[in-house]
């Protein structure tokens, strides 16, 4: 893939996860893709991706802003670095109890493309953080 549209593809990701479209999404993804949770395990396939989405859904809604996009000479691989503004709207699992506390939070994610598509996402941000963020309020 040309490194612009490698960049623009992760862009248009970053936009379309903010527009809310979860199919449009979704479409963005490898049927085979895998997502490295942040502090967790790995998941493959756009069916658990999904679902993976609706429980972030129901328990958060966060914007992804000031995004800084970077691809290696090929295209194959980028890095995101950005900053998530959520609100904590329901109790995720293991998690502190939710009561609408806000949050702002640095992040980054890596990944691999392939045929224009997204075929693994691996997310990074400091939980320890964002539970003194919510626990604090």
């Amino acid at each position: 893939m040309p490194v612009e549209s490698s960049r623009d593809l992760i862009k248009i990701y970053y936009n379309t996860f903010n527009s809310g479209d979860r199919e449009a999404f979704l479409a963005l993804l490898a049927e085979d893709v895998v997502h490295d949770i942040n502090q967790g395990g790995s998941e493959t396939g756009v069916a658990l991706f999904r679902a993976f989405l609706a429980r972030m859904d129901r328990c958060y809604r966060e914007t992804i802003r000031d995004v800084v996009v970077m691809v290696n000479e090929d295209g194959s691989r980028a890095a995101a670095e950005f900053v998530v503004h959520g609100t904590y709207l329901s109790t995720d699992d293991g998690l502190p109890e939710a009561a609408g506390q806000t949050y702002v939070l640095p992040a980054g994610a890596f990944f691999t493309l392939r045929d224009g598509k997204v075929a693994r996402i691996s997310n990074f941000y400091n939980l320890p953080e964002w539970t003194r963020q919510v626990t604090e309020h």
